[in-house]
């Protein structure tokens, strides 16, 4: 019978990383598995002697999850930050122990709602808690909310549309409501009574989110047909990323966007042409090679916003002072800097080095592109009627930076990006798949120019207008509506992910306050 058991449980462990995993994006983005995908989870830790138990069953089923989503960064580090095999995969595992200790910790809060809490209160405080806990992961020690399991519904546009009023993590708690009442209806927990209410209330919310998001989109459809559009170029290189930064190299590489943005001219005059991060790989202000890319703006009488890092110096009396930069570089038709946006989200361990001191071991990951200094959201880089609020590589999966953009005037947002990194892994489609989450939540186009891919246009409904293939040479023309005002979400539905870890907390509080239904739980 203890053999039986453990190989249930070890099911368990298995099964929801295995069936979240071919939800989310990459290698196979069935999205329907979701709504099913909790329930070995929840079924494992029902049966958690402890809060011990629960945690340790958490962190294993999350151990898992996580080596399946991010495993890319192994090669990452090996490849382009110099590590040996026996130090990227120690540094994956840290990564991934320190992700999976969030859903330990919802392990332990699941236990506590479901044997102390009144039947409502667990269906609401489970998915408060995963929503509260995945808004914490996304800015303690810097933020990393890579793939909650909200964005599954990234390539259904038809169910986005409510996207707008609490971004991602109100489809994170839709999808884990979904589960808890699985749940309850397979292990036969609370009364039936109780179950049968609580599936009466989530086919009514099941309803109001689809009416909603009905309502939206044809509302939608009338006002972007009343917006005026921009003609904007995407252009995407395909440089290898070894060889970018190579002085034999560059020259090569600044001919190769100046011939991919001429072949769109043929046909199209777009306002605006876009290259990607760090396109030109030097520094702009002493660097001969961006003669040619003033030459080629002027005579094409067009604007350029491309990547590019960037250097300030400060000097006083006794020190000399000098900060790098992330940048983008806004061009306008008369060959001159226009604009600049500095990357103000820096990647730890790739742009910068947070406890250099303790961690000196990890320096070489940061050698090549240097110690990079954060910017801020001030102002939209304006080229003519587009007001473009740009997030730099992986800003775009952080949506307070979308929502800061808007609010700062931005009536388009653009994404400019170097996915190289990344090889042919599942990550470009991880990173594309929550670039279409900032389009819904804000309600502008996101325009998207990455160096080997994916690049293209999600409009404001959140459906992609245009799309290229990884590791291609790939350019485009695309109509961009160009929209204004601000969303439910900015101006206040941003707080929902907030408010949930509160009303965890709130219900946890009560459940461990109140006599239990059954016994304690063990400490």
């Amino acid at each position: 019978m203890k053999g039986s058991q453990r190989f249930i449980r070890l099911l368990g462990f298995g099964a929801t990383p295995l069936l979240v995993w071919m939800a989310l994006p990459g290698r196979f983005s069935f999205w329907p598995l979701l709504l099913v995908g909790l329930v070995p989870l929840f079924a494992v830790l029902s049966s958690a002697r402890n809060r011990k138990s629960a945690f340790g069953r958490g962190l294993s089923s999350g151990m898992f999850f996580y080596v399946l989503q991010i495993y890319w960064i192994v090669p990452v580090l090996i490849q382009f930050g110099g590590l040996s095999w026996y130090l990227a995969v120690p540094a994956l595992l840290l990564l991934v122990f320190y992700m999976s200790l969030y859903l330990a910790v919802f392990s332990i809060a699941f236990i506590i709602m479901e044997r102390g809490s009144r039947f409502f209160f667990f269906l609401i405080g489970v998915p408060s808690a995963w929503v509260g806990l995945d808004w914490l992961r996304s800015w303690l020690f810097s933020g990393f909310p890579w793939m909650d399991i909200g964005y599954g519904f990234w390539s259904q546009p038809a169910l986005l549309q409510a996207a707008d009023l609490f971004g991602h993590y109100g489809f994170t708690f839709f999808i884990v409501l979904i589960n808890c009442l699985i749940h309850v209806f397979v292990a036969k927990k609370f009364s039936l009574l109780q179950r049968y209410r609580g599936l009466a209330a989530v086919l009514l919310l099941t309803v109001i989110i689809g009416g909603y998001s009905l309502s939206r989109w044809h509302t939608m459809e009338r006002r972007v047909a009343q917006v005026p559009s921009a003609i904007i170029g995407i252009v995407q290189g395909n440089i290898e990323q070894g060889q970018k930064w190579s002085p034999e190299e560059r020259k090569r590489t600044v001919d190769n966007y100046i011939e991919l943005s001429e072949r769109l001219l043929v046909k199209d005059s777009p306002t605006l042409v876009l290259w990607p991060e760090t396109a030109l790989p030097f520094y702009p202000q002493n660097n001969e090679l961006f003669f040619p890319v003033m030459d080629f703006v002027r005579e094409k009488n067009l604007h350029l916003l491309t990547g590019a890092p960037w250097y300030e110096v400060e000097q006083d009396q006794k020190h000399r002072l000098i900060r790098y930069y992330n940048g983008a570089l806004l061009m306008g038709p008369d060959g001159i800097l226009s604009g600049l946006y500095f990357k103000s989200h820096l990647v730890p361990y790739g742009e910068y080095v947070p406890l250099n001191n303790y961690l000196p071991f990890i320096s070489p990951l940061v050698e090549a592109a240097g110690n990079f200094t954060p910017g801020s959201i001030v102002a939209p880089l304006i080229a003519g009627d587009i007001r473009a609020g740009v997030l730099i590589c992986f800003e775009s999966i952080f949506a307070d930076i979308g929502r800061g953009w808007v609010n700062s005037g931005a009536n388009v947002l653009i994404n400019l990006t170097n996915d190289a990194w990344y090889g042919k892994s599942s990550a470009p489609y991880q990173s594309w798949a929550m670039t279409v989450y900032r389009a819904v939540e804000t309600r502008r186009s996101m325009v998207r120019s990455a160096n080997t891919g994916i690049s293209g246009l999600v409009d404001p409904f959140g459906k992609i207008q245009s799309e290229s293939d990884i590791f291609t040479t790939w350019s485009r023309v695309v109509a961009v509506p160009l929209m204004e005002g601000k969303t439910p979400f900015v101006q206040w539905g941003y707080l929902f992910a907030p408010v949930c870890l509160g009303l965890a907390l709130l219900i946890g509080l009560i459940t461990m306050m109140r006599p239990r239904r059954s016994g304690k739980i063990l400490v």
